[in-house]
Order: C-alpha cells, then structure tokens, then sequence
C-alpha cells in the first residue's frame, strides 16, 4: 500500500532545500535529463545526484522514465504515476543526434491526414532495438551515419527545440524506406500531397537523394512522379538518368511477385491500378 501510494498520489512535501534544487531542474531542464546533466546543473558531485533523483521520484516530484534518465513533472500534474512527457521530446533527448522523420514528420506537414501512434524517428545513436516503447509511447528508429543527417528543421514543442525532417527530406526518407510512410501507397498519397503543395521542390528532391546515396529512391520517384504528375517532364527525365541499376521492389516490405518494369527497373509488387 505504501508504494502505491507514493507512485500515485499527487507529489508530497518536500523541504525547502529540495523546493530550491527541483526549482533550478524545472528552469534548466528541457525535456529529459541524465543523472549527469542533473548534477552539472545542480552543482553537485554525481553520486549525491544519483541519490537524490530517485528521492525525488519516489516523492513524485520526478519521474523515471528509463535508467539514469528522468523528466520534471509539472507543479500542476494530479496523477505523476499517469503523467508523460511529450513523445517527440523524450524520444529525440533519448535518442540524440535525432530528428522526427517517416509518417510523424509528414503528418506534422500536413501532408497527410493519417495519425500514426508510433512515432518515427532517425538517429545516428548505435542501439540494437528498432522498435519499442517509452511511458507507453512507442517508436520505430531508423539509424543514419553523421553524413545523411542533413535537411532538418528546428521546430519548438512545449519550449524545447527538435529537429524535424523538412517536407522533401520527408519525401526522399519515405522513397527510401517505404515502411516508414506505412508502405508505398500510403508514401504515394504523401508525395502527391507534397506537389499539391506550397513545399514542392524538384531540386531540393533531387540534391537530397544525391546527398542520400541511395539510387533506388529515384526509381520509385520517377515512377511515381510519371503517374501522379506527369507534366514534371524534368524531374522524371533526371530521375531516369539517376537511376541504379538491376531489378529493385516498388516495395521492398511486400513479396517479389508482379510485373517487370523495364523503364524504371521496379518490380511492381504493388499493383497502381489497384489504389484508386
């Protein structure tokens, strides 16, 4: 009973030392904090820090959210236990360098109207999980060496800056990897959306699947673009130049099976007619 208590009600007294030192972690702290950070904060040696954040856990006044890894929370939270921080935050403090990309980028875009749960994320952090889940939000993870971290932009989310893939690293990270966009006609859905909109840039596309590296991403955008705006003659033109070589998969999540297509060197496992 008693550790129910502490994990649910609403956070208890404290001293007025301690009020001073959770004070300076609210004003200094931006989303999730390490032990360490917490002790450079607060002036203090780390084993005293280490003893201190789990105090202040187990009196509500903090919350763990994964080992040595803490968030404040807030003055005006009734349940801590039920409390949790804003996704994009946790994860990108976590995961850092990383940058919300995939369907979560280009819902934040308005390129698409479907809500997926799971967030998506890119990061150059080295971990062997890909999927999982922190306070129940669950993530999918992407890893990208230092040199593909690139066409990001900085938006603010609850006072704390993240970085955010711009709609046409969207684009090119969806191409990419199809699964992230939650398989090729959802991606097909957002790449019309995007020349539908005020974002459409072909040179923009084009230089960041260069910077990419990764050949395939022109053969599912020319093959795209000739169906969804064929008036781009340009920019299927380059895609054709650019393209790499050998059979690939329209997408590569779904069986091999369908139709060659020579042009563009695409299995169509996924059948165009066949969306609507």
């Amino acid at each position: 009973m008693r550790k129910s208590a502490l994990t649910s009600a609403t956070p208890r007294g404290v001293s007025a030392q301690y009020r001073q030192l959770l004070g300076r972690l609210r004003r200094t702290m931006r989303g999730a904090f390490s032990i360490d950070e917490a002790a450079q904060a607060l002036h203090m040696d780390r084993p005293r820090a280490a003893r201190l954040l789990p105090y202040l856990a187990s009196q509500g006044w903090l919350k763990r959210v994964r080992s040595g890894i803490y968030i404040t929370v807030p003055l005006e939270a009734t349940d801590p236990d039920a409390w949790a921080e804003d996704a994009w935050i946790m994860l990108t403090r976590l995961f850092q360098p990383a940058y919300i990309g995939g369907w979560s980028a280009a819902h934040h875009w308005g390129l698409t109207d479907q809500l997926f749960r799971t967030t998506i994320l890119y990061t150059q952090k080295r971990t062997r999980k890909t999927r999982g889940q922190v306070q129940g939000l669950p993530f999918a993870l992407h890893r990208i060496p230092p040199q593909r971290f690139f066409g990001t932009e900085r938006v603010w989310r609850n006072d704390c800056p993240i970085e955010v893939s711009d709609p046409s690293r969207t684009i090119v990270d969806l191409l990419g990897t199809p699964a992230a966009g939650g398989g090729i006609r959802h991606v097909a859905e957002i790449l019309q959306a995007y020349f539908e909109s005020r974002y459409a840039d072909e040179r923009k596309l084009l230089g960041y699947a260069e910077r990419l590296g990764n050949r395939t991403v022109y053969k599912r955008l020319g093959y795209l673009v000739e169906r969804l705006a064929p008036e781009r003659q340009d920019l299927i033109s380059e895609c054709l130049a650019r393209r790499s070589r050998g059979i690939s998969l329209l997408d590569p999540d779904l069986p091999a099976h369908g139709e060659i297509n020579r042009r563009w060197e695409l299995c169509e496992n996924v059948s165009f007619e066949d969306w609507g």
